[in-house]
């Protein structure tokens, strides 16, 4: 079973923006996309999706951010669920 390159990533600061969310991951590997997911009001849900461009970048980025401290706020870095 192959990994997913997409990785999920909670407990984001709400103040964070996409971009900030690419420029973290960029620091590990190629980012393809990066989204915090968001209310219909545009607020927060504290929560996103990174997709990296190898399966290897989303491997070394679980092992280099999951439970780092980002934003004052420990992040949880995994591997995408299949929705």
């Amino acid at each position: 079973m192959e990994m997913n390159k997409k990785l999920f990533v909670g407990n984001i600061n709400f103040d964070v923006k996409d971009i900030e969310l690419e420029e973290l991951f960029k620091t590990v590997g190629k980012v393809l996309t990066a989204e915090i997911v968001r209310f219909f009001d545009k607020k927060s849900k504290g929560f996103g999706f990174v997709e990296m461009e190898t399966v290897e970048e989303a491997k070394a980025a679980i092992e280099k951010l999951n439970e780092s401290e980002y934003k004052g706020r420990k992040i949880i870095v995994t591997e995408a669920r299949p929705s």
